[in-house]
């Protein structure tokens, strides 16, 4: 379990496709610190098992391995060398709950149709597939490669967010352009609350 607060934006290393899964490696610093084999991080939002773990320098090179449903669901399918990626360790029990509840599961793929400084700010829009957008209720929370963050408006196709400084600073938001693939994660609660409604009109 996350909380889509990002810790750092860690970089990719390599891509390699293996005989059973395809290896990527992310340089991380502070998502590195006491992660061991068999540890869970959410790269982008997506919950990513460690399964090597070698040290550069200060930095951690943390290999996952994707399957191919993985690679498909996501955007690790258009990631290259070099690009950033969003990071986050799993939320302790005695942690601070300072986004919302994310489980690490995608959804779907959104694709940036509108990015833009406004201000100080940055307006984001999104367009979502339905299994997404049945979810989203302004003022709501979704996450967005891994980022918490709140529903500024909804459109039938789409969605707007508003990015502050800090947020586009020390995230991989600063690398993104109209057109780009983002992983989405509904809220959670949003779709018990639908399977439980359903079952009670269902009896």
């Amino acid at each position: 379990m996350f909380t889509g607060i990002v810790e750092e934006a860690g970089v990719i290393e390599r891509i390699t496709p293996t005989p059973k899964s395809i290896a990527m490696t992310v340089r991380a610093n502070l998502c590195g610190r006491g992660l061991k084999i068999g540890g869970s991080v959410a790269v982008n939002g997506c919950c990513l098992t460690a399964v090597k773990i070698s040290t550069r320098g200060k930095s951690k090179l943390i290999q996952f391995d994707l399957l191919q449903e993985s690679w498909q669901l996501t955007n690790f399918q258009f990631a290259k060398p070099d690009a950033l990626v969003n990071l986050e360790r799993p939320l302790r029990a005695d942690g601070e709950l300072g986004g919302h509840f994310v489980t690490g599961h995608v959804d779907g793929l959104g694709k940036i149709v509108r990015w833009e400084k406004s201000g100080a700010d940055h307006v984001l829009d999104i367009a979502a597939p339905p299994g997404v957008m049945r979810y989203v209720i302004a003022k709501g929370s979704i996450a967005l490669d891994g980022m918490s963050l709140t529903v500024a408006a909804v459109n039938k196709k789409s969605f707007r967010i508003w990015i502050i400084p800090h947020t586009f600073e020390v995230t991989a938001l600063q690398e993104r352009q109209v057109g780009d693939a983002v992983n989405l994660e509904a809220d959670l609660l949003g779709k018990y609350a639908e399977k439980f409604l359903a079952a009670r009109r269902g009896r």
